[in-house]
């Protein structure tokens, strides 16, 4: 048994105590697989035979995942994207120089949907001018969810080190630039990511990572580390996006009718909560568009991309009558 550690081209690069082994899929697995999450990513435990002499190995079966870090693929067609298995704890990276809670709130969702613990951490406090405020705003997105901020280079990492003692797995995603890889040199105490310096021309970070890796820390933790994501499509999870939301949820449960729809109705708690600036507006529309988007991926997964886009366009038409 072992652990992948990397996949490029249909290669795994497989962790064990035997060593270090670059292997396939048996020809039997591999088409026995019915759809992409079959298929071994990062972060699995996978059954194989090594060949001792040559480094290599044959891969037969996944075991089962505790968790799952997936997206929604690039383009239109339906295609669910693995990220990382077996993650205890995910870390979502973010500067304080480019801060947006809206793109917080969706990585929160992704991370509830994946089965994972949920940890911000902010870096780039050097480059902040008003970082309790910033950490105030993230509290109010994200009830009862750790946050560390954190001087990528020059502060102590022990605070992230509690979080990924020996047997856990840790993840880390964010945008470009955010400093992700920095993060790993630091944990590792080596430099085993390529890192690079901030543009001068708007202080945003260069992207670095371009693939998946799993790395075994000196302390017996263990971080998988991800490329940089600027946008970030959903793979499904109304369930998850109702987590982030807590609430409003709540607050909904408040209005005079239970069928309320939050926009003319008498006695609406939203409404009321937004001009007593209980609720921001903003947080408000980001809840409304993450809701339409699952709701979208549902209606896709039965229908198909063209049904379920009349039913959508029929249903916002019948809201605006």
């Amino acid at each position: 048994m072992g652990r992948v550690a990397t996949h490029s081209n249909g290669i795994y690069k497989i962790l064990s105590p035997q060593g270090e082994f670059h292997s396939q899929c048996s020809g039997k697995f591999y088409h026995q697989v019915e759809e992409s999450r079959d298929l071994p990513c990062v972060g699995d435990w996978v059954l194989f035979e090594p060949l001792l002499n040559e480094g290599k190995g044959i891969i037969h079966k996944v075991l089962q995942r505790h968790s799952l870090l997936s997206r929604h693929g690039a383009g239109e067609k339906k295609a669910e994207q693995l990220m990382a298995a077996n993650v205890d704890i995910v870390f979502l990276v973010n500067g304080l120089n480019e801060f947006n809670l809206r793109r917080m709130e969706r990585y929160l969702v992704q991370v509830y949907e994946s089965g994972a613990t949920p940890i911000f951490i902010l870096t780039k406090r050097d480059l902040c001018e008003d970082v309790e405020a910033k950490v105030k705003a993230v509290e109010e997105i994200a009830w009862g969810v750790p946050i560390l901020v954190i001087d990528t280079r020059n502060d102590s990492m022990e605070p992230i080190k509690g979080y990924l003692s020996p047997g856990k797995t840790g993840a880390l995603i964010g945008s470009s630039g955010v400093g992700k890889s920095t993060l790993i040199n630091r944990l590792i105490g080596e430099d085993i990511q390529k890192t690079q310096g901030i543009r001068e021309v708007d202080a945003k970070g260069r992207h670095t990572t371009t693939h998946r890796e799993l790395f075994l820390l000196p302390d017996g933790g263990v971080l998988i580390d991800t490329p940089g994501m600027r946008e970030l499509q959903l793979w499904s999870g109304e369930e998850s996006a109702n987590e982030t939301f807590q609430d409003i949820l709540t607050l909904s449960q408040n209005c005079k009718f239970r069928d309320c729809h939050h926009e003319q109705e008498p006695g609406c708690a939203i409404k009321q909560a937004i001009e007593n600036r209980q609720l921001t507006k903003e947080r408000y529309n980001s809840y409304q568009k993450l809701q339409r988007e699952t709701k979208f991926l549902d209606l896709k997964d039965k229908y198909g991309t063209h049904h379920a886009t009349r039913i959508q366009v029929k249903d916002i038409r019948k809201k605006k009558k």
